[in-house]
C-alpha cells in the first residue's frame, strides 16, 4: 500500500524496524568523482516535474534531475550542494543519482557564478535568432544553484 508522500506501509513492521528505515543510502556520481556516498534521512532535488522531497520508503521512480540544490538531511545536520542535470534512481532503501556535475559549496567560485548568471540573463533577453535558447535557460539554472548552494 502507498500512502500520499510514496512511502510504503508495511503493516508488518514494528518499532525496531521503523528505527533502522529511517535513513537510506545515497550515491551521487559525476563523471570526474563519486561526489557523494553516504546515509541520509531526507534527500530534496529539483527533477524535469519539479522539486522532490525522499525519505526512506519511498516507492521506486526514476527521474530526470534539473539544475537547482541537492539538500542531504543527515542525523548530524544537512548539507547542500549545487546538483546539475542527470538522472536519479530512487529505490525504498536507496538513491542513485548519475550528474553531469556537483559542487559543494566551498568548490564555487561566486564571482565566477554571478558573471555566468549575468551572461546567460543578457543571451535570453537578446532574442538572437541565433542563440540556443534551451542552453542559455539551462545555462541561467546552473548559475542560480550555484549561488544558492551558497546562501
Amino acid at each position: 500500500m502507498t500512502c500520499w508522500r510514496g512511502y510504503r506501509k508495511n503493516p508488518q513492521r514494528n518499532e525496531v524496524g521503523m528505527a533502522e528505515e529511517k535513513t537510506f543510502l545515497i550515491k551521487i556520481i559525476t563523471p570526474e568523482r563519486v561526489f557523494y556516498e553516504g546515509t541520509a534521512i531526507m534527500a530534496e532535488f529539483n527533477t524535469s516535474e519539479g522539486e522532490i522531497g525522499v525519505y526512506a520508503g519511498h516507492i521506486p521512480l526514476t527521474v530526470i534531475l534539473k539544475p537547482g540544490v541537492l539538500t542531504l538531511t543527515e542525523e548530524s545536520g544537512k548539507k547542500k550542494a549545487a546538483l546539475h542535470t542527470g538522472f536519479a534512481e530512487i529505490l525504498p532503501d536507496q538513491i542513485s543519482i548519475l550528474a553531469e556535475a556537483a559542487e559543494w559549496p566551498g568548490e564555487i567560485d561566486i564571482k565566477r557564478a554571478e558573471a555566468a548568471q549575468k551572461r546567460a540573463e543578457e543571451r535570453l533577453q537578446a532574442h538572437n535568432p541565433d542563440t540556443d535558447m534551451a542552453r542559455a535557460e539551462t545555462a541561467l539554472l546552473r548559475a542560480v544553484a550555484r549561488i544558492e548552494a551558497l546562501r
